[in-house]
Parts: C-alpha cells; sequence; structure tokens
C-alpha cells in the first residue's frame, strides 16, 4: 500500500491523528491537516513515517481549492473535523450556535470533499466522520443529532453519484480524545463511568478503535454508501 496516499483533514489530534499512525504502519503516505501550525508539527514528529502537514482551516471554504492543490493527488480522503457547537435541549437551544455547527462540520465535510474531487483518485474513497447523536435518541443533542445525521446522509448519495470512488462514513460513540477536554480532569471521569455504565461494552471508545474502523472502509473494495456505527452499542439506549 506504500503508493496509496490518505489525507486527513482534522489529523492532528484525536481520531485523525490516531487514524493517521493506523494507515502509516500499513504503509499509506498521509497527509494531515490542522489549522494550528505548531499542534501539526507536533504531531508529525510523534507520528513518524512517510507524513507530511498542510495548514488550513477546513471552514475557510474560499481556500480549499488552492489547498488541494497542494496536497496534489490522493487515494483517499477522511474527514475527521470535529465540532461541539448546537448542542442543548431543543426548547432553548441557541439558533446562532446551531448554524455555527452546521458551518464548521457540515459544510466543511461537504466543502472539502467537493473540493478534493479533481485530485482524488476514480479508485479512491471519501470516508466521511459522523457521530451516534445522529442515530441514537439521546435528548439534549437535536441540534448535534441534525449536524451529524446531515453528514452520514452524504456517504449513500455520494456512493451513487461519485461511483467509482467508494464514499462511506464512520459514525462513533463516546469517544476519549481532546473534544471532551472542555469538562475539565474533575468532571471527565465521572462522565466517562456514566457513559461506561451505559455501554454494552462496558467501556468508552478510543481514537483507534475509530481508526481501527475507517481503516476498514478504505481497505475494503467492496464497501460503498454505508454508514459505519462504531460506538460500543451506547446508541442501544442501555
Amino acid at each position: 500500500m506504500s503508493s496509496q496516499h490518505a489525507v486527513i483533514i482534522g489529523g492532528s489530534s484525536g481520531i485523525g491523528l490516531a487514524t493517521a499512525a493506523h494507515l502509516l504502519e500499513k504503509g499509506y503516505r498521509v497527509t494531515i491537516t490542522g489549522r494550528d501550525a505548531e499542534k501539526l508539527r507536533v504531531a508529525a514528529e510523534s507520528l513518524g513515517g512517510d507524513v507530511a502537514t498542510i495548514a488550513m482551516d477546513a471552514s475557510d471554504l474560499t481556500g480549499l481549492a488552492k489547498t488541494f492543490e497542494t496536497i496534489g493527488p490522493l487515494d483517499h480522503l477522511v474527514l475527521a473535523l470535529g465540532g461541539g457547537n448546537g448542542g442543548g435541549p431543543f426548547a432553548t437551544v441557541d439558533l446562532a450556535d446551531l448554524k455555527k455547527g452546521f458551518e464548521q462540520k457540515t459544510m466543511a465535510h461537504f466543502a472539502c470533499a467537493q473540493a478534493s474531487l479533481p485530485h482524488l483518485s476514480k479508485e479512491g474513497s471519501i470516508i466521511f466522520v459522523s457521530a451516534v447523536s445522529a442515530q441514537a435518541a439521546m435528548p439534549g443533542t437535536a441540534g448535534l443529532g441534525a449536524i451529524n445525521a446531515a453528514i452520514a446522509a452524504l456517504a449513500p448519495i455520494l456512493a451513487a453519484e461519485l461511483k467509482p470512488i467508494r464514499v462511506n462514513c464512520v459514525s462513533p460513540g463516546v469517544v476519549d480524545t481532546p473534544w471532551w477536554d472542555f469538562l475539565g480532569e474533575d468532571q471527565k471521569g465521572p462522565t466517562f463511568a456514566g457513559f461506561a455504565a451505559r455501554t454494552p461494552v462496558g467501556r468508552v471508545g478510543r481514537p483507534e478503535d475509530i481508526a481501527q474502523s475507517i481503516a476498514f472502509l478504505i481497505g475494503n473494495g467492496f464497501m460503498s454508501g454505508h454508514t459505519l456505527i462504531c460506538d460500543g452499542g451506547i446508541r442501544l439506549g442501555q
């Protein structure tokens, strides 16, 4: 697989960084992107191997075409962009915050995938990263669910429209990544313990769990138009 080039948008931490490490181990050439050039440098040093970095803001739609020209030919695009805007009870969710959530995640996924097309191999793939809020009926996540459901909806439509390019989506559950750092260490432990108790596998996810799912969809040439839910079963509402 050494000739295969995977580009991970949002690859400087969390799921994106774990995916980069996993693909490098499998012999892929990897490019990671992120908004913070220093954070990217540190991430690249931690990864080693055949990895390149591109500093970019995926929500800056006007600069995406130029960025993908800089990246050049690629075989697989992984969109591991996070976003926490749009959460809260439906009756009181801030609509401006919800709009920002769509702009920072849904629109960024959509626009990056579109901008990649002139450079993406016809034998390649696009992997969107949604979230289990799109599949689970969890009160207080109507906005997040709508944002992530919109992303998941792209997979079957684009799989049909962009064929033979394969398009899939991974929908993670609760995963221990820096996304949760807003809680602080005193809150994070009890919060994760609560989620683990509701999850049939008895724990929250690790970034490596999701990386394995993404790598499976990249490597399996018979998978297209699918959303792979990797959530430990938390959506079952135990």
